[in-house]
């Protein structure tokens, strides 16, 4: 594989990057504190999410997986045409329909129609792009290269966290915040679009070279789309990698969404001032591509499966030593949260490795033409999404039952007893859901068969 190919797919991750770290980090924190949307809107507008986000993914699979139309068929028509929509679709969250009053169940409607339309189009484009992955090459090396490439351009993209938060004073400055996400969506489409013009799949090329195609194949039958997906769900690996994925998905969200909410209630202005947090919060993003592009002879020693069993230890570890020493230590809570952010996101990075392993075992098992890429990584994302929506729906409501919502509503003051008691849930959240979770992590993953691709290089031809 060549570096121009490898080069082609990162401008994706740089894109996506770029605006999914922004999104993530500042929305909740936008709608609960700017937008004073109310938490039962708040709800309403997850549990729609939660429903669409599951959905979309094994359509949108199926789509690219079993459509004739070239935008849907074809991975990087399907980046190129979904680049520009991906793009307006990260705006909505930050433009405001009117002047919103607490409550106003209009900011429900607008928190809704953001989380749907972003999510769909970040699922039509990265589905593309993690088919992508699979199919450029079967071979571990180059799948590394891969990683390597999109780790340093997650590098850069992430960085847009950080530099949104010293442009906008940590969305203090809100216009200079609406102008900074504006130039980052047109930079992120731009980058999206280098990969639409100039990255192929393997299976494209053996399309271009065989020339034209021949009579149309009739569309396959819901039996047999049924059939597929019942191949995929009953694989041993896949069951025990979604399991596992849905609780990295639901730690990724807990961390992007609340690291800032958390950090601002736990450690003091004079303890930490704004440029210091700053710079912790565009850590937590730059730090694991760092990890990640210098793990790589880890990666290739040890494989993927025990690097982030590894992670796993660290997390739970890390909280529980963090819970015993209590949250007067504000310097170490800080890194703690940094860290744990940056190994949740670490972790993830590694994520499509057995994915595309997964890939590999059913294309051979079941003698396919082509892999099914898209369905495949689809219908993980159908059981591994809905965690997107229930990790906000939990933690707003445990810090709502602390009292979170009338303690913003009254500009952060409130009874000294309550706040301490807020403080305490919030410190709770912060050492006993990663250490629980990495525990139940663990041991869904140990069980976990495909361990040694690192070992087998050529075990498939690209062909």
């Amino acid at each position: 594989m060549k570096n121009s190919a490898a080069l082609a797919y990162s401008m994706t991750t740089l894109g996506a990057s770029m605006m999914n770290g922004i999104f993530s980090f500042y929305y909740v924190k936008l709608f609960l504190n700017k937008y004073s949307i109310s938490e039962g809107d708040f709800h309403k507008s997850q549990v729609v999410y939660l429903v669409w986000n599951a959905l979309n993914d094994p359509l949108f699979g199926y789509l690219q997986d079993n459509s004739r139309a070239p935008c849907c068929a074809r991975r990087r028509l399907s980046i190129l045409y979904g680049a520009p929509l991906y793009g307006l679709a990260f705006l909505l969250a930050w433009f405001p329909w009117r002047a919103y009053a607490p409550g106003d169940r209009l900011s429900g409607l607008h928190l809704a129609v953001t989380l749907c339309a972003f999510d769909g189009m970040l699922t039509f484009v990265l589905l593309a792009q993690c088919a992508l992955f699979a199919e450029i090459s079967a071979h571990h090396e180059s799948r590394l290269r891969l990683i390597q490439y999109s780790q340093a351009a997650s590098l850069l993209g992430s960085s847009s966290v950080l530099f949104c938060g010293l442009v906008s004073g940590n969305m203090e400055d809100f216009p200079a915040f609406q102008a900074f996400v504006v130039l980052v969506a047109v930079l992120a489409s731009g980058c999206m679009l280098y990969t639409g013009l100039h990255s192929e799949s393997r299976y494209d090329r053996k399309v271009l070279q065989t020339g034209p195609p021949g009579p149309a194949e009739p569309p396959l039958s819901l039996s047999s789309v049924t059939t597929m997906t019942w191949q995929i769900l009953t694989n041993r690996d896949f069951q025990l990698f979604v399991v596992m994925n849905f609780f990295q998905v639901f730690m990724v969200t807990f961390c992007n969404n609340f690291t800032m909410i958390f950090a601002e209630h736990l450690i003091p202005p004079d303890a930490l001032p704004s440029l210091a947090r700053s710079v912790m919060y565009g850590a937590g993003f730059i730090c694991p591509q760092i990890l990640v592009l210098s793990s790589q002879k880890l990666l290739q020693v040890f494989g993927y499966y025990r690097l982030i069993l590894l992670t796993f230890y660290l997390e739970a570890g890390g909280a529980a030593v963090m819970f015993l020493l209590g949250p007067r230590h504000y310097y170490i809570l800080a890194f703690f949260l940094t860290a744990n952010l940056v190994l949740v996101h670490a972790a993830f990075s590694l994520f499509n490795l057995p994915l595309a392993d997964i890939i590999d075992s059913d294309l051979q098992k079941y003698k396919r033409r082509s892999p099914l890429s898209s369905m495949v990584f689809g219908t993980n994302a159908l059981f591994t999404k809905p965690a997107q929506s229930l990790a906000p729906m939990l933690v707003v409501s445990v810090l709502n039952q602390y009292g979170y919502e009338r303690i913003q509503a009254d500009s952060g003051s409130g009874d000294p007893s309550e706040l301490r008691s807020l403080h305490g849930a919030m410190f709770h959240l912060v050492c006993l859901l990663p250490c629980c979770i990495s525990a139940l992590q663990v041991l869904a993953w140990r069980p976990f068969s495909i361990r040694d691709s690192h070992t087998h290089d050529g075990k498939y031809a690209d062909g």
